[in-house]
């Protein structure tokens, strides 16, 4: 295993233009300075995530989070429950645990059903045609590209069709995706810790592994691979589009499939999630050759902290709002049509925001590597693409974009996103606090991630990036933080 002295370790390249099977692209060198920076940040230096004790504490602890607030929100009419005194701990622990290990077993439906995704999602991945799209010069790889497959529109609309047939001629009800939520989430879970101690233990098998810190536990959290894939499936972008909003997408199908039956009706606050989940679930489909020119794809690993959270936590947590509508009556979250108005224009407003930022930065960083191509995805929303933006050029040799929404705030992108996450939990109003559980989560996690980017971005562009920071003075909203 390689201990904290490793850093940039070289995997190589054979004359073919493949390395380990990975399908590269060109070689895009930057400067010399560049270079010595990229050594600096691609090695393991200090722990994060409070280091092996915290990372093992996240690992127990956020799968027993997601059941208590699961069971809260079922069983205990969304309110947050507690043991009544001393004396009913054992109790009420025993309690939970018999939640779980009735409603909430890995029964043969939900393997079944999660089983079958994952294998329909990646059948889909390696046969529907799509644009193969130039990523980042990595520097492990000699700072040569690696080339992804984009084909996430296709085969989302292709999941759509194949449900909404299995639907109609009721071999699949998408009702019962809602009504075996406690079971299929337990079954993501168990795929999420065990993919991830499987890809541990093939990377380090295989010499593959990269910026590792030595301690086992904190290694399996943060990944050992940076570029898994099978066949031309790069398996990190795959697992972050194709399972958890899918998951997410179907699963505010199936509430609102639920309302049906039950009330005849599908009410504005369902249907409001059908909206917001298929509109980032499609902004994913449609804007996939983005992805690969993000941080994500270029930097992050792919452990447990991406796995898990990709496999269980995303799909299970940002939801609980249709959980709770879908269980309760609709009498409890009726609101008046201005409520409706405001709530609506404010995904919206948020949504543009967030897509054509995430447009910009990508397709800037397409323009300079002069790979970019316009595809005529649906929706194209207008700013997505600057002419003519201004920039910094850095020593390093990148440029850093001070133009379209980026002149104004660091990560307009974060802003938006948090707003889009914010309106998930209102449109229960006051029900319950849970819904807003992604909400809050999702801050914590923005903040936690700025703090890393920003730092690395120091370390990386130096001064540079000083005068950048002087130039977008505001780390989120403008004119306030």
């Amino acid at each position: 295993m390689a201990g904290a002295e490793q850093g940039l370790r070289q995997r190589p390249v054979g004359s073919n233009g493949t390395t380990n099977n990975l399908q590269v692209g060109r070689v895009v060198v930057p400067t010399a300075e560049g270079q010595k920076k990229d050594r600096e940040l691609d090695k393991h230096v200090e722990y994060e995530f409070g280091g092996p004790w915290g990372v093992l504490a996240i690992m127990t602890g956020f799968p027993i989070l997601m059941y208590y607030l699961w069971i809260c929100l079922i069983l205990y009419d969304g309110a947050l429950v507690s043991p009544s005194s001393v004396d009913d701990i054992q109790p009420f622990l025993w309690r939970m645990w018999e939640h779980i290990r009735v409603d909430a077993s890995p029964n043969a439906y939900a393997w079944k059903v999660y089983t079958g995704l994952i294998v329909y999602q990646l059948f889909l991945a390696l046969v529907i045609p799509g644009y193969m799209q130039e990523g980042l010069p990595v520097p492990s790889l000699n700072y040569r590209t690696l080339m992804y497959k984009c084909n996430a529109i296709g085969c989302i609309y292709v999941t759509m069709v194949t449900a909404a047939a299995l639907h109609y001629t009721e071999v699949f009800r998408l009702t019962e995706i809602i009504d075996n939520f406690g079971h299929l989430m337990t079954v993501s879970m168990i795929y999420g810790f065990g993919v991830s101690f499987f890809m541990y233990f093939l990377t380090v098998a295989t010499g593959n592994q990269i910026r590792m810190s030595g301690n086992f536990i904190y290694d399996v959290f943060m990944g050992a691979c940076l570029n898994p894939r099978i066949g031309p499936v790069d398996l990190k972008m795959w697992l972050e589009v194709r399972i958890p909003w899918v998951i997410v997408f179907f699963m505010s199908v199936s509430g609102a499939c639920k309302q049906y039956e039950t009330y005849g009706y599908v009410t504005p606050n369902m249907a409001f999630m059908c909206l917001a989940t298929w509109l980032y679930l499609n902004a994913c489909g449609k804007g996939e050759e983005c992805i690969p020119q993000t941080w994500d794809m270029f930097h992050e690993k792919w452990g447990f902290l991406v796995i898990f959270w990709n496999f269980a936590g995303v799909p299970f947590s940002y939801i609980y709002s249709v959980v709770y509508m879908a269980s309760h009556d609709p009498s409890n979250y009726r609101f008046s049509t201005v409520t409706y108005v405001v709530l609506y224009s404010t995904l919206l407003t948020a949504y543009f925001i967030w897509d054509t930022a995430m447009s910009q930065k990508s397709r800037f960083k397409m323009q300079s590597q002069g790979i970019m191509t316009y595809r005529k995805t649906f929706p194209q929303l207008p700013w997505g693409t600057l002419k003519n933006p201004t920039f910094i050029q850095t020593a390093h040799g990148n440029r850093l974009l001070t133009d379209g929404w980026w002149r104004y705030s660091r990560k307009p992108n974060y802003v938006a996103d948090w707003v889009m996450s914010l309106t998930w939990g209102l449109c229960q109003g006051t029900c319950s606090a849970i819904p807003y559980f992604y909400s809050v989560f999702f801050i914590a996690v923005l903040i936690h991630r700025c703090g890393r980017d920003f730092e690395r971005c120091a370390i990386k562009y130096g001064k540079d990036w000083e005068k950048y920071c002087s130039i977008v003075k505001y780390k989120f909203i403008p004119g306030i933080y």
